[in-house]
């Protein structure tokens, strides 16, 4: 199959103008989801958290596996390692932090959309490092590919930690909010979503390329609001909120 570049092109700066679009949306009315969410007691319209997880995230690494089983290429920096990398962080969310995952259910037009956009960014990844990406022998000592790979890695440790945080809050029976405490949580609110951004930033770095960058651009503008809104909503439930974290960024923001 050969490149699609336009395709590949367009759905690019989709990425990015839609990065922008919702950021700029969140300064003004915040998108509900999770704790935020007001269900109205209506089971057909709402989808248990397991099951949300599993079906949103599984064709972020269905996609590509399937394009990888179809397609008949020569070994290469992109395919052997790069898109494998890509992938294991959604195997990761979809088959074990789905069966984990404690949350509230999700409503089904949630659900839908994460489908959509991880089938659509799942082909837009797969087939960008399968097909188009090009690298030299000269990448595999590039510091780019080093430093991104390393920031990749480190931020999965750091989500994955900060998730189990999270599961772990609460004892069984108990339905109280309380503070998150211990890893990244002792300087940032929303210490899993820094580790994910970190992760699709050094993803970024290591590929190098437009489409990389746009959906690292559109995780930090989509999920960089929510770790705000939870800083926000720690300060005004709890007086002995730490005054030192930030939201997201330790130190900055």
């Amino acid at each position: 199959m050969e490149c699609k570049e336009n395709v590949i092109h367009y759905l690019s700066w989709g990425f990015i103008v839609g990065a922008v679009a919702y950021l700029l949306q969140q300064t003004r009315t915040q998108t509900p989801y999770g704790r935020y969410v007001t269900l109205d007691g209506t089971p057909g319209r709402t989808c248990p958290a397991k099951l949300a997880w599993f079906l949103q995230e599984l064709p972020s690494f269905l996609v590509p596996m399937l394009l990888l089983l179809s397609t008949d290429t020569q070994p290469s920096l992109g395919k052997d390692l790069l898109l494998w990398t890509f992938c294991l962080h959604y195997f990761q969310r979809t088959f074990i932090y789905s069966l984990l995952t404690k949350g509230r259910p999700s409503p089904l037009y949630i659900v839908f959309s994460a489908v959509v956009f991880c089938s659509v960014n799942g082909f837009l990844q797969g087939h960008y490092m399968l097909h188009c990406a090009t690298y030299d022998d000269a990448w595999q000592t590039d510091i780019r590919l080093g430093t991104g790979l390393l920031m990749f890695f480190l931020g999965m440790a750091i989500n994955i930690h900060s998730d189990h945080i999270l599961l772990n809050l609460r004892k069984p029976g108990e339905v109280v909010y309380k503070i998150p405490k211990g890893g990244m949580f002792e300087y940032v609110s929303g210490a899993n979503f820094f580790g994910e951004i970190l992760e699709w930033c050094g993803y970024a770095l290591a590929t190098w390329s437009l489409t990389t960058f746009s959906f690292a651009l559109f995780t930090m503008c989509s999920i960089g609001p929510r770790a705000y809104h939870h800083h926000r909503y720690y300060q005004e439930k709890f007086e002995d909120y730490p005054r030192s974290r930030k939201a997201v960024i330790p130190f900055i923001l």
